[in-house]
């Protein structure tokens, strides 16, 4: 039996193969039952007891067909995010790129989603991008008919991000049209989430600046936690999301007339009234 640290906290009583599979999920950003049932020569239904076990311990969240590391002070290597819900974040990004017009202007925040939208932006025209976030400007920058503008300040090696008091002053000096912020996670009270306070402080100058804020996350962060607080959903006007909200997050969107997108709906199952009346503020793609 051993010990592992996850999430800021110890995990104890581990074995040999639930040490790995850890050791794997953080690394990776998750682990998949069918992947693992390969790699250790084992059964699918030892694979997700052992997976069971680690949610238990709260080191895990089971998400379909495996799981993502738990978050509670500490996010994922920046890297790793990229493989959660990777699908997910490419539709979410398609979908939000196609709700902004040519000739807007807009912040793009740091996050592996909003790199997706800024990936799904490249054939618009006459866009003036700023954004504290150097892997947004490396995909926009060649593109002759978008201006891109980056904060200036200290970078953050792991993930690119330009964060501190000069970056949230030069964002201060702008008023945009649109703005694309991300979150590590989403709490059932509507609070918008993060782990670094400085990052929180340049995305709530983001929101202050812009006209339309657009929220980009997938359905993982209502299963995480983190820290610092970047603001609430009533002050979102726009949430972009692959599936459908849970009842209590739905209800919060509806009662303060939010757009929401599902970017990858699953089919509708019979629903009451009350759910029929939270739909009609919610777009399916497909």
């Amino acid at each position: 039996m051993g010990t592992f640290s996850a999430a800021g906290a110890a995990v104890t009583g581990l074995t040999d193969r639930q040490s790995e599979i850890l050791s794997i999920a953080r690394a990776s950003g998750r682990v998949m039952v069918e992947d693992l049932a390969r790699r250790f020569e084992v059964s699918a239904q030892t694979i997700r007891k052992d997976l069971n076990d680690l949610c238990e311990q709260r080191a895990l969240t089971r998400i379909h067909g495996g799981a993502i590391i738990a978050s509670g002070v500490e996010n994922l290597a920046y890297e790793a995010r990229r493989f959660v819900a990777a699908d997910e974040k490419k539709a979410i990004g398609a979908a939000a790129a196609a709700l902004l017009p040519n000739g807007c202007s807009l912040f793009i925040n740091i996050g592996t989603t909003t790199e997706e939208v800024a990936r799904a932006l490249t054939s618009h025209q006459d866009l003036l991008v700023i954004t504290n976030n150097l892997n947004v400007a490396m995909l926009l920058y060649r593109h002759p008919r978008i201006e891109v503008i980056v904060a200036g300040g200290a970078v953050r090696r792991a993930d690119g991000a330009v964060v501190g008091s000069t970056a949230t002053q030069l964002i201060g000096q702008f008023k945009v049209d649109y703005a694309i912020i991300g979150a590590s996670a989403i709490d059932e009270e509507g609070a918008l989430l993060d782990f670094d306070y400085r990052e929180v402080q340049a995305a709530q100058a983001i929101i202050a600046n812009a006209r339309s804020v657009m929220l980009v996350a997938d359905s993982t962060k209502l299963r995480r936690s983190a820290p610092v607080r970047i603001a609430h959903l009533s002050q979102i006007q726009t949430f972009v999301t692959d599936a459908a909200l849970p009842a209590g997050l739905a209800s919060i969107c509806h009662t303060r007339g939010m757009q929401v997108i599902e970017a990858m709906p699953k089919p509708a199952v019979d629903s009451d009234e009350a759910t029929a009346e939270l739909a009609s503020t919610v777009t399916r793609l497909r």
